[in-house]
């Protein structure tokens, strides 16, 4: 038996394993995958982070992450806003910074069990079954950060798995000649797509569309160039670009839906938790943010009372609550900008506002972010 067993080695399966394994407990790793590998992001993170990771002594900067301070958005009619970031931000690539954040936990004492697929999760009152094939591990407490959609969510029958959701992402790695200290977002029929550089010389380019769209054009070139290249702006961007994946990195039925922050006593973290609309970025900062308010509450519970009923049923409900009041207000924010940024007519209009009135943008901007945290 072990303290804790995270399902999921994302953003914020990891930083969870690091805080808990340093606070004493014995942590396992459960991850489908081997690092390094690639996700499915936009890899912008808020430098809301930093004063966090300087406390885990963890430098992005060393790792070659790109600082950004600007941002601009635009739109298929060939409007566009630009605006400087108070805050800013950072880019990196998952590839990179997954796989640093692995060996620093595996070098602190973190168990990891790679290319190992969970294949179901049971509470039985006293502990958690953990079943992987061959064999049923058992843990005092399961953290769920296994992503934005996995098969998991069906078997734990949270309700937004079976709301379909119309969206799929597909991210690119790009070499391209485009400003290194912007984040851009472009708008088109139904979705939009950011780009800014991240580690190694390399620029991100992630993409979000609807699927009756793919449905209709039939392959990812062919929904490109009838429905994302419309957009003046990412047409120049796919013609001067030179393209380093062998091919994209592409995920289906994205869900904004309202999720739990706990279900079935599985405390989740992340995107497994809560995902923020793409055209915010910040899925990475939320993960990591969403790591640290975990992780206190885990320790904090566990050093009073272990992980009984009563002290379980305390944690639960303090986590909830702190998640809440972090996070709801921004996801909120998130859903609604998207509904209105994913319509061409009404992008070129929003857009046009904003120019002329800054403070509009400014609080729009702040709603999506948070405050520098430690």
């Amino acid at each position: 038996m072990t303290d804790v067993i995270i399902v999921g080695g994302g953003l914020a399966g990891l930083f969870n394993a690091i805080l808990l394994n340093r606070a004493g407990l014995q942590v396992t790793v459960i991850e489908k995958k081997a690092y390094p590998f690639h996700r499915v992001c936009g890899e912008y993170i808020s430098n809301e982070v930093l004063p966090f990771l300087a406390s885990l002594d963890i430098d992005p900067f060393e790792l070659g992450a790109s600082r950004i301070n600007r941002l601009k958005v635009t739109a298929s009619s060939g409007a566009s806003f630009s605006q400087q970031l108070d805050l800013g931000g950072f880019g990196i690539s998952r590839y990179t910074l997954d796989n640093y954040l692995y060996k620093k936990a595996l070098a602190e004492g973190v168990t990891f069990m790679l290319n190992t697929r969970v294949e179901d999760l049971r509470y039985t009152q006293a502990h958690f079954e953990v079943q992987i094939p061959g064999e049923i591990l058992i843990a005092m407490l399961v953290i769920g950060s296994f992503g934005k959609h996995s098969n998991l969510d069906q078997k734990l029958k949270r309700p937004f798995f079976f709301k379909r959701s119309p969206y799929l992402a597909v991210k690119f790695h790009l070499k391209i000649d485009f400003p290194d200290d912007l984040i851009q977002l472009n708008n088109y029929k139904d979705g939009y797509c950011g780009i800014s550089k991240v580690d190694g010389g390399r620029h991100c380019m992630c993409y979000m569309a609807h699927r009756d769209d793919l449905r209709k054009y039939g392959t990812l070139p062919e929904l490109e160039a009838n429905v994302i290249r419309k957009n003046p702006y990412l047409d120049e961007i796919f013609k001067s670009a030179r393209f380093l994946l062998d091919k994209p990195e592409v995920i289906n039925e994205i869900s904004f839906k309202k999720k739990s922050p706990v279900d079935n006593h599985i405390l989740m973290s992340g995107d497994t938790a809560g995902m923020i609309a793409p055209l915010c970025g910040n899925g990475m900062t939320m993960a990591i943010h969403s790591a640290k308010i975990l992780s206190e509450k885990v320790i904090e519970h566990y050093h009073r009372c272990k992980f009984t009923p009563a002290c379980r049923t305390g944690l639960e409900m303090d986590y909830t609550e702190s998640w809440n009041h972090y996070f709801a207000q921004r996801l909120w924010a998130g859903r609604q900008l998207q509904r209105l940024m994913g319509n061409d007519l009404m992008t070129s209009a929003m857009l046009k506002l904003l120019g002329k009135l800054p403070v509009l943008s400014n609080y729009l901007i702040s709603k999506t972010h948070g405050k520098p945290f430690s």
